[in-house]
């Protein structure tokens, strides 16, 4: 497939223009004009920059890029070894960052939700990006603190009451600490993200909600995992995942 023919269908598919982020979406870094095969992961990490090489892929296709608003555009350390190696190996590099986490069937709040066997009813807070819905089972926030970690396959962590009986959720992948005032004034009885903040424990205690951070990176394998399968399924191009574990 065209390089250009790629970055075509995956605009269209993931609308990028409806979304005010923090990085450019869609093509970072250009590299040959043909893409016979595509590398996916969660964070264009150098790591994963070297598994791409090894496998001979032509493009690299992430949630986590480069260029983010207000860091230093100076190529120079990590960032010139990253840029280099794609460049002298002609790689392309695509990212996708919010419209990835946003999108209804294939992000990372959709996947998220499905692994986690939560209903989906709606879409709020800063641009769509809070979910909120049913737990399809029944049990204490303890309980729901034990299935997020067993399906994720990490510890997650819990603050409130472990006891609080949980049926309502609210959920947003990644560092959406900064959601859980807005899932609270929503009248969830837990809220599910990424990572946590010393504020989000008082929070949780006052107000009687439960908080969950289940892992940045854990809660952000799935919408890049089904991207690629949908890749593969209708454009008929080959994609392999690459999970590198991080524990944050």
């Amino acid at each position: 497939m065209r390089l250009n023919l790629l970055l075509e269908k995956l605009n269209l598919l993931l609308e990028p223009s409806r979304y005010k982020d923090y990085a450019p979406n869609g093509l970072q870094v250009e590299g040959r004009a043909e893409v016979g095969k595509i590398v996916t992961g969660v964070t264009a990490s150098q790591a994963l920059i070297d598994a791409a090489i090894e496998r001979g892929a032509d493009a690299i296709l992430v949630h986590h890029g480069y260029f983010w608003k207000g860091e230093d555009a100076c190529l120079s350390g990590i960032k010139r070894q990253r840029i280099s190696s794609l460049l002298r190996h002609d790689i392309s590099l695509l990212a996708y960052h919010l419209p990835l986490d946003g999108h209804l069937d294939l992000g990372n709040n959709a996947m998220l939700g499905k692994r986690l066997g939560l209903e989906a009813l709606g879409q709020s807070g800063e641009q769509g990006l809070l979910w909120h819905g049913d737990w399809r089972e029944t049990g204490d926030a303890a309980r729901l603190n034990a299935h997020i970690s067993s399906i994720l396959g990490r510890s997650a962590l819990l603050l409130g009451r472990p006891d609080k009986l949980v049926r309502r959720v609210a959920w947003c992948t990644g560092g959406a600490q900064g959601f859980f005032a807005d899932a609270i004034a929503l009248g969830v009885d837990a809220f599910i993200t990424g990572e946590a903040s010393e504020q989000n424990y008082h929070m949780a205690m006052e107000s009687d909600v439960a908080f969950i951070a289940a892992g940045h990176h854990a809660t952000e394998r799935y919408g890049i995992q089904a991207l690629g399968e949908h890749l593969m399924k209708h454009e008929g191009i080959k994609v392999e995942f690459i999970d590198l574990n991080n524990p944050v």
